[in-house]
């Protein structure tokens, strides 16, 4: 792989988390939990791509799949699969931790995990199918990671503070976050219908627009909102 290659597989990933970590106004996150969360979501991808690889070959009509098929992939070896994954990354690294002290924390962390996870996805692909196919993926798959993380975080962020319920709310977190990502599968993976792909498209853009709110409401409901937290460049 080249050292251009490998800089744009890198640089979405990098730039969203990024932004997650500048709309995380109030009391910014500290470098090392979220270096770590990143990792971590890269490291998770190995097991979560042998498992699809595994699933493929059991189907074993690549070009070939039904819609019965499509679904099978879609919801069970793909989107339940990487969700689960991410979502115990999240639920047994931050979730706990006394850094995680705001609602927003469960979105910011959820994102990075997927960033970081969506980050070797790209460098995978791009080092076996070239510069096309890493471009196709950052206008989808690292937009559709961003959106299950958003779900998943906002619902962990909602637990965090809600301790009667945090369990309903982790697992609803992660059960929608899995259906979205399932249905997103299935229109991608389908091969009766090929505008069904755009429908996808659609989806997954409008679904960006209307799951920012989830962020725009923690930020609201963030207990350092009247008196915010300075960044560390601002304290130095």
């Amino acid at each position: 792989m080249s050292v251009l290659l490998f800089i744009l597989a890198v640089l979405p990933g990098i730039l969203v988390s990024y932004v997650m970590f500048r709309l995380d106004r109030y009391e910014h996150e500290p470098f090392l939990p979220l270096a770590l969360s990143f990792l971590g979501g890269a490291m998770v991808t190995l097991p979560a791509i042998q498992i699809e690889k595994a699933a493929f070959v059991w189907i074993g009509r690549p070009g070939h799949i039904n819609l019965a098929e499509a679904a099978l992939l879609g919801f069970v070896f793909i989107a339940a699969n990487e969700e689960l994954l991410k979502f115990l990354l999240l639920r047994f690294g931050p979730y706990p931790r006394s850094f995680y002290n705001e609602p927003l924390d469960g979105i910011v962390y959820a994102v990075i995990i997927a960033m970081g996870f969506a980050t070797a996805e790209n460098i995978a692909y791009a080092d076996r199918f070239g510069m096309p196919t890493l471009l196709l993926r950052t206008l989808t798959a690292m937009p559709a990671h961003l959106i299950f993380a958003i779900i998943q975080g906002y619902y962990a962020g909602l637990a965090k503070f809600n301790p009667s319920g945090s369990r309903q709310l982790l697992w609803r977190g992660w059960l929608l976050a899995t259906l979205l990502h399932g249905l997103y599968d299935l229109l991608i993976l389908q091969q009766l219908f090929e505008w069904m792909f755009l429908l996808a498209m659609i989806m997954l853009y409008l679904g960006l627009y209307y799951f920012y709110q989830f962020i725009q409401e923690h930020q609201d409901n963030s207990p350092f909102r009247a008196n915010p937290v300075p960044p560390p460049e601002d304290e130095a």
